[in-house]
């Protein structure tokens, strides 16, 4: 039976470099969806963060769930469907733990964080899609460099391979709602319409009922 209910909340997450904000970009412009990308330009935390990392990271992390709830909340609120880059899973399942255990967010800071990130989650209703952009550390190093953001230059390998390591954690227990899970080692949306294609007609079956 085909579902007619209007979605409100399409979430795409995914490693550095997996495309997210390519992506948001094709669907919401196909689907004339709202876009809500992440606002790093006006995040008070960030240079701080970078400079400091084990006297910052619990602030910038606070900063991240704060705005990602505004954004959700707002999302509920309203009645256009709209498509988010980057989870606010992701704050908690990969980013604020990765953190901790490099020793950059304390265990105190780090158990605060997740209790209130769970407090969040209970009131919070989850995406009527995730799409997850699963990628290998070679296909992201591409894009990264193929991006060329300067303060992108220095990630390391290993960065990127502890966070891929997080992702799969999360995403293979995820049960909030339905997932798409897309391997960008193998489709290139942003340079392949027929790639595209593909996920449009995945997303079409799964919030529509369309085959």
């Amino acid at each position: 039976m085909a579902k007619t209910k209007k979605p409100k909340h399409i979430a795409i997450a995914g490693n550095i470099g997996a495309g997210k904000t390519t992506l948001t970009e094709l669907l919401s412009k196909h689907y004339r969806w709202i876009p809500q990308f992440e606002d790093v330009d006006h995040n008070p935390y960030l240079y701080d963060f970078y400079e400091d990392m084990p006297r910052w990271s619990f602030n910038l992390q606070i900063y991240f769930l704060n705005s990602r709830l505004k954004q959700l909340l707002e999302i509920q609120t309203g009645t256009e469907t709209v498509i988010q880059d980057r989870t606010i899973y992701e704050d908690a399942y990969i980013f604020a733990p990765n953190l901790h255990e490099m020793n950059l967010m304390s265990m105190r800071d780090f158990n605060n964080y997740a209790s209130f990130f769970e407090t969040i989650n209970k009131m919070i209703p989850a995406p009527d899609l995730l799409i997850y952009l699963k990628g290998s550390v070679p296909t992201l190093v591409a894009q990264i460099q193929k991006r060329g953001r300067t303060y992108e230059e220095n990630i390391r390998l290993e960065y990127l391979k502890r966070l891929n390591e997080f992702y799969t954690k999360w995403t293979d227990s995820y049960k909030e709602g339905p997932m798409l899970v897309i391997d960008i080692d193998k489709n290139k949306f942003g340079e392949n319409a027929e790639h595209l294609g593909d996920i449009i007609g995945k997303i079409n079956s799964q919030l529509y009922g369309l085959f």
